[in-house]
C-alpha cells in the first residue's frame, strides 16, 4: 500500500510535530510526504522550458535538504510544511535561474535593464527572475496574494491545496490569484 494513501493529514501533523519536538528524525516523514512534494515539483518543472537540467526529484530532494538542514523544524500542520517547500522550491528555482542567466551572458555579472527586455523575448530563466521580481513588489503591497502565487506557480498546488495551507475558501484563492496575476502583468509590463 501506498505510506502517502495509508498516511491521513492528521498522522501527517503528528509526526511533523514530532519531528519538531525531536522525537522522531526527519527520514519517518519523507516516505509519507515524498510522493506529494514530488507530484508539486513535477507540476512546476512542466511550465520549464524543455532541456531543463533541474528535474523534479532533484528540485524535492533540494528543497528537502533546504527544509531539514536549517536547524528550526516546527510546522504547525500539514499544510505550513507543504508551504515551506513551496517557498524552498521556489528559492532553488530562482536560484537556478540567476545561475543560468549569469552563466548565458560569459559569467558577467551585470544588471539586467528590465527597460530594455521584452518580456516575450526574454528566456524562461529571465521570465523567472522577472516574476520573482514582481512577486517580492507584490508581498511588499499585499502579502497574502504573494502567498497564493509562490504556493501556485512556484509550489505547483491545486486551488484547493492552496486555500487548505493558507485556511482560506478556495474561492478566495480563485479571486487572489485572478488579482496576483493582472497585478503581475502589470507590474512586468511597466517595467519594460
Amino acid at each position: 500500500m501506498n505510506p502517502v494513501a495509508a498516511a491521513s493529514f492528521s498522522e501527517i501533523t503528528q509526526i511533523l510535530h514530532a519531528v519538531g519536538r525531536g522525537e522522531c528524525a526527519s527520514e519517518e516523514l519523507l516516505p509519507l510526504v515524498y510522493n506529494e512534494l514530488r507530484r508539486h515539483a513535477s507540476v512546476r518543472m512542466a511550465h520549464e522550458q524543455a532541456g531543463q537540467t533541474l528535474q523534479p526529484t532533484a528540485l524535492v530532494h533540494e528543497a528537502w535538504l533546504r527544509i531539514f538542514d536549517g536547524g528550526e523544524s516546527r510546522w504547525e500542520n500539514r499544510a505550513h510544511f507543504f508551504g515551506a517547500a513551496a517557498e524552498a522550491m521556489r528559492r532553488i528555482l530562482i536560484e537556478n535561474a540567476r545561475k543560468k542567466s549569469r552563466l548565458k551572458r560569459g559569467g558577467n555579472q551585470r544588471l539586467l535593464d528590465v527597460d530594455e527586455l521584452e518580456i516575450a523575448e526574454t528566456t524562461p530563466e529571465e521570465k523567472v527572475l522577472l516574476i520573482d521580481d514582481a512577486v517580492q513588489q507584490l508581498q511588499a503591497q499585499d502579502p497574502e496574494k504573494s502567498r497564493v502565487v509562490v504556493l501556485k506557480f512556484f509550489g505547483g498546488l491545486t486551488n484547493q491545496e492552496v486555500a487548505e495551507t493558507l485556511g482560506v475558501t478556495e474561492r478566495t484563492v480563485e479571486r487572489h490569484w485572478a488579482y496576483a496575476k493582472a497585478w503581475l502583468f502589470q507590474t512586468i509590463r511597466a517595467q519594460k
